[in-house]
């Protein structure tokens, strides 16, 4: 039996998603696909589309055998924490043969090279580095130009100066480099594989004409404006934008978008304002300082400006610098409002990152791959919030975030939707029944 694992955000399921199901499984020649997924909270700091059993629903019906939660202290963390904790999933899984990514280079050699440098750090790299950070560089930014002075022009024979930028400049290749980096650390067993990203750019927000791969962005910008959201009320259709969307997202997934829509979503980072700002408020310069990503600058910067607060995105606007992306500060409100700390990371760091593996849904036939992850996993797996005995007290800690984060985010759908509030305790696992969908496979806008 032959397992791959996809880390995936899914923010929302589109064809892209489908495509890299699909081809991971034939590059790797896997039986089964396990997708470890992050919740309802995100990577670029901010709460996701629509709730994290939709999401894994869609992926099971697009093929995905099986759906783990990635903890939300690693789903909204950065680049190397989210690429850490997932790796660190796929390895404790103990049925995991490959992982398998997305990246707009698509050249798993170009971006070993740079991962290797970035994890021996050669001295003429790490004095590079330490020079470009005196100046006044931001780290990623002194880290760019080290690796570009290191290379020197000669990474893959003419590849100079702009590819370099092009490759560290593009998100799915920066978090390719980290998973690249994690398994190394880990010496893991797990082969390493990645998959050229086609269609549009990660940030696009305009979808492309005819049946090219729209990004994630553009499907949520394109759902955010038709929603029409005044004063808490939502249109209760998409059939507005219906022929878009049927050109973006799987046929089989088109039921989950309308059902849901104006009941369990479209959430977004601006409904979290309230929250975000009242936590704010309790907090100081030095007890913002305890959590994760948050400087002394973003810190005093915070404290300055909080009275001025009025929604999360103009806030992050108003005190965003050159050096600070509008995604980091995102990230660092949100670790704010969701209380994970440095402390925490740094422990869970020393204990072997994640702790349990939770299922979030699986498919019928996929019940083979189930039996493997209670024979292999080398972690806790969790099907019943209610059976956490095997939990350490760090799991225990690690689980208590993710069932606080999602009560959250169902808090703000309960006063989104004025629907009644689901705690995370009465949320089952998604099953999947099996169904061949051999007419939605031959549908032009998702064939490989």
């Amino acid at each position: 039996m032959k397992v791959v694992g996809l880390i995936t955000e899914y923010n929302p399921f589109h064809n892209g998603h489908l495509y890299h199901i699909r081809k991971a499984r034939e590059i790797t020649g896997a039986d089964y696909v396990l997708v470890i997924m992050s919740g309802d909270f995100v990577q670029r700091g901010a709460p996701a589309l629509m709730p994290k059993h939709l999401r894994a629903e869609m992926a099971l019906k697009a093929g995905a055998s099986a759906v783990l939660e990635l903890p939300v202290c690693f789903a909204a963390g950065s680049a190397e924490y989210f690429a850490a904790g997932a790796i660190a999933l796929a390895e404790k899984a103990g049925c995991v043969d490959a992982v398998c990514f997305g990246s707009e280079c698509g050249d798993i050699g170009i971006l070993e090279r740079i991962a290797e440098v970035l994890i021996q750090e050669p001295e003429e790299y790490r004095a590079c580095l330490q020079e470009n950070l005196k100046s006044g560089r931001s780290f990623p930014q002194a880290r760019q130009t080290a690796l570009k002075s290191y290379f020197n022009g000669s990474l893959k024979g003419s590849l100079g100066d702009a590819d370099l930028d092009a490759i560290l400049g593009l998100p799915n290749n920066i978090l390719g480099i980290e998973y690249i980096k994690a398994l190394r650390s880990k010496k893991s067993a797990m082969a390493v594989h990645t998959i050229r990203r086609i269609g549009s750019g990660y940030h696009s927000e305009t979808l492309p004409d005819g049946s090219c791969y729209g990004s994630a962005s553009a499907i949520r910008r394109l759902i955010s404006d038709v929603s029409g959201k005044t004063s808490r009320a939502y249109r209760t259709s998409l059939s507005s934008v219906q022929p878009l969307l049927d050109k973006q997202v799987p046929p089989f997934c088109i039921p989950v978008f309308h059902d849901a829509f104006g009941k369990r979503y479209p959430i977004s980072g601006d409904d979290f304002s309230l929250l975000i700002k009242y936590r704010l408020m309790t907090e100081t310069p030095d007890t913002l300082m305890r959590y994760m990503d948050v400087t002394e600058d973003l810190a005093n910067r915070i404290k300055k400006h909080r009275d001025e607060f009025i929604t999360l995105s103009q806030f992050l606007s108003l005190i965003k610098t050159r050096d600070m992306t509008y995604t980091r500060i995102s990230r660092c409100l949100f670790h704010i409002l969701l209380n994970i700390t440095k402390e925490d990371l740094l422990l869970y760091k020393r204990k072997g990152f994640c702790q349990y593996a939770r299922i979030l849904g699986f498919r019928t036939d996929g019940t083979p791959l189930l039996s493997l992850l209670k024979s292999c996993a080398g972690v806790p797996l969790i099907t019943k919030l209610t059976r956490t005995d095997a939990l350490s007290s760090t799991g225990l800690n690690m689980l208590r975030q993710d069932i606080f984060a999602s009560d959250l985010y169902e808090s703000v759908i309960t006063d989104q939707f004025q629907t009644p509030f689901i705690n995370e305790y009465q949320k089952q696992v998604v099953k999947q029944e099996y169904k061949d969908l051999p007419s939605q496979y031959e549908d032009e806008s998702i064939r490989t």
